[in-house]
């Protein structure tokens, strides 16, 4: 009988010693000091890289506005301009789907695509419209205005005519002139709770735990490596997902014609800098995954699990670097770079999502549709 209260008070004391103020179940803790990287992470890469796009995003509306007051060439190429660099910089910031970019569906908002163009225009011929609906995520953010600023017409000329001599130009106008802002207020938000309140949940939430910020944070990178990368911008263009169907009219920037090549090398150099704690603004490295790894001596294959993931980073830049900067000519004309670029990319996939994961005693909390 002493015996069975022994054991049972044992019981309630591993359980009680596993539980933990981030919620969810706690698992065993290594000792490497998660709470230095949480710190690089947020202030050296996330916030940086949300100020750097919030200061984009005032570059473009103050373009906007130039251009709904005079839609001429000029103003349309200055608006292009703007539209390019910050969804460069997008790139760099939509695999921090955490905190109120969770919440409120942040990355939906801003870069589904393709585009939808029949709710676009639907949108401006009717008005009344409302950007903050779910059923408006497909014609707000980057590829809306992908489709406003390239494929509204067949050519420059037809463009301008669209904002200018159009019956509907003032609807036009007003719809570019929506997004942009939504674009800006939806960022701003999600900047001001990193910065007000969000980071100091973030950098204290160490434990070991799946709702935990390193928890979290590497499921997010692993999910956007994984999908927003490989799968959207190389496989269901290239129909690795629909029996070798393609769609070379789902690429990123598909209006813009120019631009995919430029927007998958700066996701990749993203990832690859966020891997390595490299700051957004390049002038440090800090704490993050390799020094995680490299801190519990992680071996693949005989190799060391950081070099492993890097070369093969290096190896699928390699490849993307072979594809035409138009990724639906490639995808028409021929499909097999498309379907290399994304066969290397799916190795650092394995990499991250085995190898990194099962080392950091991490759980991957998303379910593959995929099928690999």
């Amino acid at each position: 009988m002493i015996k069975k209260v022994v054991s049972v008070v044992l019981l309630a004391l591993v359980i009680f010693a596993c539980s933990s103020s981030d919620g969810g179940e706690s698992k065993p803790k290594d000792n490497f000091d998660r709470q230095t990287m949480l710190v690089n992470w947020a202030d050296n890469i996330i916030i940086p890289a949300y100020e750097d796009l919030d200061s984009k995003l005032g570059a473009l509306v103050a373009a906007k506005n130039t251009f709904t007051v005079t839609a001429n060439q000029t103003n349309l190429e200055a608006l292009r301009i703007a539209w390019l660099d910050a969804y460069k910089v997008w790139q760099h910031v939509e695999m921090f789907n955490i905190g109120k970019a969770e919440v409120d569906y942040y990355s939906a908002y801003m870069n589904i695509y393709p585009a939808s163009v029949t709710e676009i225009e639907s949108n401006i011929a009717n008005g009344g419209y409302d950007l903050a609906l779910a059923n408006n995520q497909d014609a707000a953010g980057f590829p809306a205005l992908d489709y406003l600023l390239y494929g509204v017409a067949a050519d420059d000329n037809a463009i301008l005519a669209m904002y200018t001599t159009n019956a509907n130009a003032d609807g036009y106008k007003l719809y570019l002139s929506d997004v942009v802002n939504e674009m800006k207020s939806l960022t701003e938000a999600v900047l001001n709770d990193w910065t007000t309140s969000y980071r100091s949940t973030f950098v204290n939430s160490t434990a070991n735990t799946t709702t935990s910020s390193t928890n979290k944070i590497t499921n997010d990178f692993i999910y956007y490596f994984e999908k927003g990368l490989r799968a959207n911008k190389f496989g269901i263009p290239a129909g690795i997902f629909s029996g070798g169907v393609l769609y070379p009219e789902k690429v990123e920037a598909y209006h813009n014609q120019e631009v995919s090549k430029i927007l998958a090398l700066e996701a990749l150099h993203a990832s690859q800098d966020f891997f390595n704690g490299k700051a957004y603004n390049g002038t440090s490295d800090g704490n993050s995954f390799d020094d995680y790894l490299d801190y519990l001596q992680t071996i693949t294959d005989g190799e060391d699990l950081t070099a492993l993931i890097n070369n093969q980073m290096n190896a699928a830049r390699s490849q993307i670097q072979t594809v035409d900067s138009n990724f639906s000519n490639q995808v028409n004309t021929d499909n097999t770079r498309m379907t290399l670029s994304y066969d290397e990319l799916q190795k650092v996939v394995v990499l991250l999502k085995l190898d990194m994961v099962q080392a950091m005693n991490i759980s991957v909390d998303y379910i593959d549709a995929d099928g690999d």
